[in-house]
């Protein structure tokens, strides 16, 4: 599966390498974006199991991820990408983060209006998902923009921190297929 690269005036998606694995290890274990993300890191080296995971979505088959910059100077923002695709189903299942210093400026609903169509046109998919803690309202709102729709609410779906959590379920069907 090869791996596209996207750019707009502002942004450039490029491949996640292991040269990238300090700026992975920044995100991953930044308490503002861990707190409502699955995977966390508290040292380097650790964030190894990440990178191995960017490398075996690729070899399987079952996604992909990139990395956010900025064009001006390359600035590392967050990153963004898709994984559990079933190629049976056409569907798959979005990821994404984005350091706090660029929350509210667009930069992930740019990343993901240049992904978004690559997924779809490109891959075929037909159904996006994405399961967001029900406390993630920054997250809701991100999805609303980029028109996905809130199926449901799975209560009490996941353990973290010691205690029970609910995830939202949200989808944005292809409608071109």
């Amino acid at each position: 599966m090869k791996h596209p690269e996207f750019e707009s005036d502002r942004l450039l998606l490029q491949h996640i390498t292991s040269e990238d694995q300090p700026a992975i290890f920044k995100g991953l274990s930044h308490p503002e974006i861990i707190k409502y993300y699955g995977v966390h890191y508290d040292t380097l080296e650790e964030t190894g199991i990440q990178m191995q995971w960017y490398q075996n979505l690729e070899k399987s088959g079952s996604g992909k991820w990139w990395i956010i910059r900025l064009r001006s100077g390359s600035h590392f923002c967050g990153a963004i990408g898709f994984n559990d695709w079933n190629k049976e189903h056409e569907k798959a299942e979005i990821g994404l983060w984005l350091f706090p210093e660029f929350w509210g400026s667009g930069i992930m609903q740019e990343a993901a209006e240049l992904v978004f169509p690559y997924l779809f046109d490109q891959l075929h998919i037909h159904r996006l998902e994405a399961f967001v803690e029900i406390e993630n309202t920054n997250s809701a709102k991100l999805l609303e923009k980029l028109m996905f729709q809130q199926e449901g609410i799975m209560r009490d779906a996941e353990k973290k921190n010691g205690r029970f959590i609910s995830i939202t379920i949200w989808s944005l069907l292809n409608t071109k297929n």
